[in-house]
């Protein structure tokens, strides 16, 4: 039976959004419709200076409509936190859909006191191949939980949440802090979830707090938003250094993608000399060596058994240059001078 709705606790649902004209009204629909009290929840959606008419789509709902007091998707939280009253604080993206029973469901996670923080998954909204390949790559571009965990701690690279679906109570911001506002590329929000598991406090993953994610739509966008989610990390690297789980991850990453990629140029190498002989050991390297060896066994336990051939290849490509990708930025932003203030 449901609870009355006097002891549910407000909610405030944070929306930061910039350029979202082509995508946002799906997602302000989806949030009409949850089944919540309406007296108990407000939709703050937090606007970084959109260039498109955000505004204009926005503008026939009943939500409070800010523009961005600093710079990036942390920022933008950080306003919508500032300027909202709920005592649970949720988290979207304009890109997202959310179900009737959302709310309803990241709530029930927060019965037990203990808990600070609750995120949940994020799968496809559309069914074409990269959005297929989104979620089903043996590197997610956003989290998906097949069980329900209550951790307390982060364990990289997927058992905390995404952004785009997660919730936190507002005390634990006053204890721990806001986003990280220097964090701007990527990685914006599990710096935070982080903090909030070192005071102490657990953390929800419920498949139940589910969410549909309209994810890129060509390789080159996906290819741009891991170069970003490196740069965050690289940020994170700089700014905690070793203090981090995901510093040590990143750098574990960095370690193997570049022993691959050497005993893969050695082997490239030596083919020139022994053609046959290394051509038939570099087929065999790619196959058995992580990262393109593991990639490769996940794309068959996942494609190949559905009879999709043709992904069997495709995924460990696309997988295979994420990660370099994903380096790439994450060494970038580590190598890239501090900007020094006047």
């Amino acid at each position: 039976m449901r609870q009355k709705s006097q002891s549910f606790p407000t909610v405030s649902i944070v929306v930061p959004v910039k350029n979202c004209a082509d995508k946002i009204k799906s997602l302000l629909d989806s949030l009409m419709k949850v089944d919540y009290a309406k007296n108990k929840f407000e939709v703050v959606i937090v606007d970084g200076n959109s260039t498109d008419n955000t505004w204009e789509v926005v503008a026939p709902y009943p939500v409070r409509f800010l523009i961005e007091e600093g710079s990036g998707l942390n920022a933008a939280r950080n306003t919508g936190l500032r300027h909202s009253k709920g005592e649970i604080i949720a988290f979207t993206d304009g890109d997202c859909v959310v179900p009737k029973n959302w709310l309803n469901k990241i709530i029930e996670n927060f019965q037990d006191k203990d808990v600070g923080c609750v995120g949940g998954s994020a799968s496809r909204y559309y069914d074409d191949f990269l959005s297929q390949y989104s979620d089903e790559s043996i590197m997610p571009v956003l989290r998906r939980f097949k069980k329900k965990e209550i951790l307390s701690e982060v364990k990289p690279p997927l058992q905390y949440p995404a952004g785009c679906n997660m919730a936190v109570r507002r005390e634990v911001f006053d204890r721990v802090g806001v986003f990280d506002e220097s964090i701007k590329y990527g990685f914006d929000e599990d710096e935070l979830v982080e903090r909030i598991c070192r005071a102490g406090y657990k953390m929800v993953l419920d498949p139940e707090v589910s969410i549909a994610h309209k994810h890129r739509s060509s390789i080159l966008e996906l290819l741009r938003q891991t170069f970003r989610y490196g740069r965050g990390i690289g940020i994170v690297l700089k700014n905690k250094g070793m203090k981090s789980v995901f510093s040590k991850w990143v750098l574990m990453s960095i370690a193997g993608l570049i022993t691959w990629t050497l005993i893969m140029a050695s082997l490239a190498s030596l083919a020139i000399l022994m053609p046959s002989f290394v051509s038939i050991t570099l087929l065999a390297a790619f196959i058995l060596v992580p990262p393109s060896g593991l990639s490769l066994f996940y794309a068959y336990q996942v494609r190949f058994k559905s009879r999709k051939l043709s992904e069997l290849v495709k995924y460990p490509m696309i997988d295979i240059a994420r990660s370099a990708v994903f380096v790439v930025g994450s060494l970038y932003q580590i190598l890239r001078p501090r900007k020094v203030k006047n």
